[in-house]
């Protein structure tokens, strides 16, 4: 039997999302900013393929790519925001949506962690 690394994934998931829920604040703290560039961070999947963490998937369909990260690149401009006259390439409504994103992504990570713990503790209290 494998060790339970649920915990360890967890908080490295939510240590890369504080970086890209900092990334995203400098985007949106920088939308008026001449040549600001926006950022954002590398997916997850990069992180857990540094890692010695592998998720096991029973079918090719249930793991999917998500939008997580483990370093800061610079992000292309969208058709729709372009880069604007002053060369920034922030778009307010992008970034507003990435952070809906990682409030979620936290939420859940932190639900996931809770139930988890409730049931370890379960299993040692019988």
């Amino acid at each position: 039997m494998q060790p339970i690394q649920l915990f360890e994934l967890a908080s490295k998931q939510a240590d890369w999302l504080s970086v890209r829920q900092s990334v995203v604040a400098g985007n949106i703290a920088n939308a008026n900013t001449p040549g600001f560039k926006a950022k954002d961070v590398s997916p997850f999947q990069a992180v857990l393929e540094t890692t010695g963490i592998r998720m096991a998937a029973t079918q090719p369909g249930h793991f999917t790519e998500s939008e997580m990260a483990s370093r800061v690149i610079e992000t292309k401009p969208t058709e729709e925001i372009g880069v604007q006259e002053s060369g920034n390439t922030v778009g307010i409504a992008e970034e507003l949506m990435k952070e809906g994103q990682v409030k979620r992504d936290f939420e859940l990570n932190a639900g996931l962690v809770k139930a988890f713990h409730r049931m370890m503790l379960m299993t040692v209290r019988r």
